[in-house]
C-alpha cells in the first residue's frame, strides 16, 4: 500500500501539473522581472520580456544562472522579497569563492517542508514513525528540511543532528526509532559501528533511511540496507533550490520523482546550451516556480542527469530523474581522461570494500598522479604485508579496467579517513591548473 503525504497533486493528471507550471511559471517570471534586478538585466540583454513567456514551452527563451551569478551577486542581488520578509537563510559548503547565501520566506519554507514530507511518506514513513535527523543542522539544509518534512508528517521527531555516533545508536534502540536521515556515507558509518558493537540487522528497530547530500552508489545501498536491516532511500535538492525534496525516491525505486508543481526541470548539453529530448544524457537544469525569495530561474546544477516519464507502480505522475551520473564540473581530467569519483567508488564497493576513501591528485614533472586511500573493513585489517600488497593490486587492476588509468592504491586502517559530518569529502586535487 503506497504512502502519500499530498495525494492529489503527486497523482494528478498531466494535464493538471501542465496547468499549474504554465501559470505558476508566468507568475514568478513577472515576479522576478520587477523585484530582481540582476535577472532582469540578464533577461534584456538576451531581448526576453515576462511577455514572452506563455507557457512552459517558452521556458528555453530565458537565461541561465549559474554558480558564477550566485557569487557575483552575493549576498543580496538574486533576492525576490524586501529583506524583512525573509525569516531565514542557509547555505552551502562551496569549495570555491563565496558561499552561496539562500533566503527563505516563511511561505517558502512551507513548501519546502511539503516537498521533505512527501519524501518520507514515499519512504513509508507516517505519524506512527519516530524520525532520527542526523543530518546536520545550522546553514546545511539538510537538518532543517528534513525535521521540517517529519513534523509536517507528524512523526516523532529527533533532531539528533550529526556525529557523536554512540548517541545515536542509543536514541535509536531506546527510542525505537524507525526511520532515520542522513548522508551515505554517515549511514554506512553508523552501520559499521553497530555492527562492531555486535547488533544485527534484526536489534536494529529502523525500517527505512532517507540519504542524500552527496553521490552513492547501488552497491553501498545495498551494503547499508544488509547492515541495517532498513530499505534505503534516495534524495535529491540543493542549496540554491530551498535544500533536500527537490526531487525523492518511492518505493520503486528506478528514479527520484520531481516535485514538479514547484520545479520545472531541462537537461541540456552542457556546452551548447540546447534543450535535449526526453532520454538523452545531459545536465539537470531547474527553475523553482514560486519560490519567492530566493527564485532560481533556469538554475545550471552541474549534474549529468536523464529523466524518465515512464508510468510509476507507486501511482505518482511526477517524472523521474536518474540518479546524477557525475558532474560537469567535479569530472576530474587526469592525464587526458575523464574520471568521476563515482567510478572510483563503484570498483572498491565490488571489492568489498566500505564506500569510505580519499582520491589526491597531483602533478608531478607534469604528470598527473591518481592516489586512491581506501579504508579496510575490521574484518579485513591485517598486518600482514604480503595480504595488504595483493589486495592494493587487485584494486589497482580493478581501477585501470573501469578507468583506463593506472592509480596507486593505499589501503589504510579502519576509521582512520575523517568522517564527514555534512558532505564527505572525496577528492583532494593538489594540482596547480
Amino acid at each position: 500500500m503506497e504512502n502519500y503525504f499530498q495525494k492529489e497533486i503527486e497523482c494528478a493528471s498531466r494535464e493538471e501539473l501542465t496547468k499549474i507550471q504554465n501559470e505558476k511559471l508566468k507568475e514568478q517570471v513577472k515576479h522576478v522581472w520587477e523585484n530582481v534586478p540582476y535577472y532582469r538585466k540578464k533577461m534584456e540583454e538576451k531581448g526576453v520580456t515576462p511577455d514572452d513567456i506563455q507557457s512552459i514551452d517558452d521556458l528555453h527563451k530565458l537565461p541561465f544562472l549559474s554558480k558564477k551569478d550566485l557569487r557575483d551577486a552575493y549576498p543580496y542581488g538574486l533576492l525576490g522579497v524586501p529583506l524583512k520578509d525573509c525569516v531565514r537563510i542557509h547555505s552551502t559548503s562551496g569549495t570555491t569563492g563565496k558561499r552561496v547565501v539562500a533566503f527563505y520566506t516563511q511561505g517558502d519554507i512551507d513548501l519546502w517542508e511539503d516537498c521533505c514530507a512527501r519524501a518520507l511518506a514515499a519512504a513509508g514513513a507516517t505519524d506512527e514513525d519516530v524520525c532520527q535527523v542526523s543530518y546536520g543542522f545550522g546553514l546545511f539544509t539538510g537538518g532543517a528540511g528534513l525535521n521540517g518534512g517529519s513534523h509536517k508528517l507528524g512523526c516523532l521527531t529527533v533532531p539528533i543532528s550529526s556525529g557523536n555516533t554512540e548517541r545515536q545508536i542509543m536514541f535509536i534502540q531506546d527510542l525505537n526509532a524507525t526511520v532515520i536521515c542522513c548522508t551515505p556515507s554517515y549511514a554506512a558509518y553508523l552501520g559499521e559501528s553497530m555492527k562492531e558493537m555486535g547488533l544485527t540487522a534484526k536489534d536494529i528497530p529502523l525500517k527505512a533511511g532517507i540519504f542524500g547530500a552527496e553521490a552513492w552508489s547501488e552497491e553501498m545501498r545495498h551494503s547499508i540496507e544488509e547492515m541495517m536491516g532498513i530499505k534505503a532511500y534516495d534524495i535529491y535538492g540543493l542549496t540554491e533550490l530551498s535544500g533536500p525534496g527537490v526531487a525523492f525516491e518511492c518505493s520503486e525505486q528506478t528514479g527520484m520523482h520531481i516535485n514538479e508543481d514547484h520545479f520545472i526541470a531541462e537537461i541540456i548539453d552542457p556546452v551548447t546550451e540546447e534543450v535535449l529530448p526526453e532520454g538523452s544524457k545531459g545536465e539537470l537544469v531547474f527553475t523553482a516556480i514560486d519560490k519567492k525569495a530566493f527564485p532560481m530561474m533556469r538554475y545550471r546544477t552541474r549534474d549529468i542527469c536523464m529523466f524518465s516519464k515512464e508510468k510509476c507502480s507507486c501511482g505518482r505522475t511526477f517524472i523521474k530523474m536518474a540518479k546524477p551520473m557525475g558532474r560537469s564540473d567535479d569530472m576530474l581530467i587526469i592525464r587526458g581522461v575523464n574520471v568521476f569519483p563515482s567510478q572510483i567508488e563503484t570498483v572498491l564497493l565490488e571489492h568489498g570494500y566500505q564506500a569510505n576513501y580519499q582520491i589526491i591528485v597531483d602533478r608531478v614533472n607534469n604528470t598527473d598522479t591518481l592516489d586512491v586511500h581506501v579504508e579496510m573493513t575490521p574484518e579485513m585489517f591485517t598486518d600482514n604485508v604480503q595480504e595488504i600488497t595483493k589486495r592494493q593490486n587487485d584494486l589497482v587492476a580493478g581501477l585501470k579496467s573501469m578507468l583506463g588509468l593506472k592509480a596507486k592504491v593505499t589501503l589504510v586502517a579502519p576509521k582512520s579517513i575523517t568522517r564527514s559530518e555534512g558532505k564527505a569529502v572525496r577528492v583532494i586535487d593538489n594540482r596547480k591548473i
